[in-house]
This record gives C-alpha cells, structure tokens and sequence, in this order.
C-alpha cells in the first residue's frame, strides 16, 4: 500500500481499521471521507456493528475484506495485532460509552488510537486512558477536528505571535437546533443514544458539541481552563440529560470568559465560534465561514483575513488545499487533522522524529482528558448551584 509524495518520494499508506461507523451512521462516513483526501491511510479492516449481520454487510459495502470484518472489537484487536499486515492504528466512531473500552483493548494490543471525542465519559476512564497510553508507548489523538481549519490554525499563530496583545477574555460557542423537539423519545437514532445517560454520559449538549466549543477556545487561545461556574438545563421536558449549557471559565493566565452549548436553538444549525480579546486587538472565528478570519486592532477598522490570501500564516498556507475564494471547507478541515495524524503515528511507529510543531496542532489524549475534566466540572458546578469548581486536568 505504496502512495507517491508531492517531491517524488513513495510512502507506505498507514493501516487503519474502525470500530461502529457501519450503515446508517452519520460520523463513521464522514472519518473515512477525511481519511480518504490525502491518499494516506488505507482502511482495511473493521468492527463496524455490533451485529454480525450489519458488520459484514457494512464492511463489504466499503470495501473491507470478509476475513477482516469481525463483529467483536476484542476478537478484531487480537487477530490484527497478530497479522503481520494488521492495523497500526484504530479508528473509533461509537457512542461515548465504548470509547474508553474500545481503545483500552487496541492500546494493550500495541495499536495506535484514533478517537472521536468526548475521550471518555468519566474523568476515571480518561485518566486511566492516559496512563496506559504513556505505558504502552503508542500515540493517541482525539478528533477534535476543527483544529484542521487553515484560518483556526492562523488565529493560534497570531495569538502566540502577541498580536492580541494581553489576553482579557476567551469565548467559545457551540448553538444548533436539531433537539428543539423531543426526536429521541420518538426514536430518532442519532438522538436517542446522545441523551440516554448510560451511552452519553453525564452530560449530552457539552459531551456532544461544548466539547469541540471548549477545545476550540483553548487551542486557539493555548490556554488551560482553571475554574467553572456553570448552568446545565434541559428545554425539552421529559428528556434525559441536558440539551443546554451556560460556563463561564476563568482560564489560566487571568483571562476570563464563556463556553456556550445549546441544541435547542432555532435557526441555528450548526453554529461554531471562537471570540478571543487582548489588550491589543479582537479575533474572532465562525464554522459558518471558516474560510475569513475578523481581526479588530483596536482603534482601527475591523479586517476580515481571507484563507489563502494576504497576510495568511505559514501553517494556514501548509493546511490550505486551493488559492483564496476557492472554498474549502469541514471535510478538508477533518483531512487536515487525518493527514496530520498519519504523519505523527507513521513516524512514531517507524522510531523516527516527531515533528513537535505538528504534533502540538493535534489533539492528543491529554487534551481529550482535558475535555472530560471540563464537562465533568461543569456537571459538578450545576449540581452545587453554579459554584466555582476546579477544571484543570492533571
């Protein structure tokens, strides 16, 4: 599984397989769309369902080779750690709850690990997740993805370049509308396992999207979150877990500021954002046009930063595919983040050097745990009335 490099170079396509993401799942297709644009992972094996019968049919409708289909992750990290060929890398797409369980089994097996997030639905199992990974020696990343976006990649270089200034406060936002109506008592798949507390965790609106709005804001900032105060609520009566969240976080170094998580907010479909402001200037991002960058030196007018164009950083140039006003997009900002990944897990299995510059643009498992630490402390803070409660991991 040969592939040439843009200098003429060839390559070996990182092994990957995938546990869930069979038939009818909504992210499972999006991860291998991601890993597909670069031509650099291969994917060649799968426990795609719980159910063998929708295991092999998925499988085989992907391209998976039947004596590489398994219905049972345990039996799949077994089997391929003992082929020759086997996996270097799993990929896990399931709901929250297996995530700590699925990627227990391929770290004892010697396999890298590639988790869609929340990284564990308990601060123990995040933890524990972490020490493991240091013992077994294996790179671990969380697909916190929005990290792949060229302007959201900028935005952190133009922070740590001190072009804000003195940072005062931090903002991030997650707002849809999907849940305004009670979908999961009425069956809806991709609902009902999000807001049931044995699958989700204890919390649904932060374990689903706060998590990307929390990791989005401290990646771009670089800051770590101190305290929380928060409010949790749920708008839809009857339902389990919450679908609304108000935190506000006091982060390291002395800035303050919010994270804003709400499934239940007509007219938004999927609202993304980032808000940072120094002492200097204003930056602010929004998935709803990540291709622009509004950056505000105070005193001066407000300029929009377009992707690709004047003024883009040398890592928004190394992540965009196409010239300015050739719109790129959410499955690009995925493959950045697969592409990424490949390079760090490749280079580590080889015994080479890892780019440390690159590695610290991937969400590792540290910072998954972070995103565990978060939620957890918020779901503290709601139970005590808002009060202020430690959130820095580690």
């Amino acid at each position: 599984m040969v592939y040439a490099t843009a200098d003429g170079k060839s390559r070996q396509r990182l092994r990957v397989g995938m546990v869930g993401g069979g038939r009818n799942a909504f992210i499972g297709a999006v991860h291998r769309l991601a890993m597909r644009l670069d031509d650099q992972i291969a994917l060649v094996a799968g426990a795609l369902s719980s159910d063998p019968e929708n295991a092999a049919a998925s499988a085989a409708e992907i391209g998976i080779a039947p004596e590489r289909s398994y219905a049972d992750y345990h039996a799949m990290a077994k089997a391929e750690a003992a082929r020759a060929d086997g996996i270097e890398a799993v990929v896990i797409v399931t709901p929250n709850h297996l995530h700590a369980p699925v990627a227990t089994a391929f770290l004892e097996a010697g396999i890298d690990v590639i988790c869609d997030k929340p990284l564990a639905t308990t601060l123990a199992e995040a933890e524990a997740l972490v020490a493991l990974t240091k013992a077994k020696k294996r790179r671990f990343v969380v697909t916190l993805n929005n990290t792949g976006y060229a302007m959201v990649r900028q935005a952190r270089e133009m922070v740590a370049a001190g072009e804000l200034g003195r940072i005062v406060s931090v903002h991030g936002a997650y707002i849809q509308d999907w849940l305004t109506r009670p979908i999961d008592s009425e069956g809806q798949k991709q609902a009902e396992w999000r807001t049931d507390p044995a699958r989700a965790g204890q919390s649904a609106v932060l374990a689903d999207i706060g998590v990307h709005a929390f990791n989005l804001a401290s990646f771009v900032s670089g800051f770590e979150a101190e305290a929380v105060s928060a409010d949790l609520f749920t708008a839809v009566p009857g339902r389990r877990l919450d679908d609304n969240a108000h935190v506000f976080v006091r982060w390291a170094g002395g800035a303050r500021g919010t994270i804003l998580a709400s499934q239940t907010s007509p007219g938004h479909y999927n609202d993304l954002s980032v808000r940072i402001y120094g002492d200097k200037a204003g930056l602010e991002w929004s998935g709803s046009r990540p291709e622009e960058l509004r950056f505000s030196p105070y005193g001066e007018e407000t300029r929009t930063l377009v992707r690709g164009g004047h003024g883009s950083t040398a890592e928004a140039r190394r992540v965009s595919r196409m010239p300015a006003a050739h719109p790129e997009g959410y499955i690009e900002a995925f493959a950045n983040f697969y592409r990424d990944a490949a390079d760090i897990i490749r280079a580590h299995r080889a015994g080479g050097n890892v780019d440390a510059v690159r590695v610290a643009q991937v969400p590792d498992v540290v910072d998954g745990a972070r995103g565990v630490k978060f939620v957890a402390a918020a779901v503290g803070s709601n139970a005590v009335g808002g009060a202020w409660t430690p959130a820095r991991f580690g």
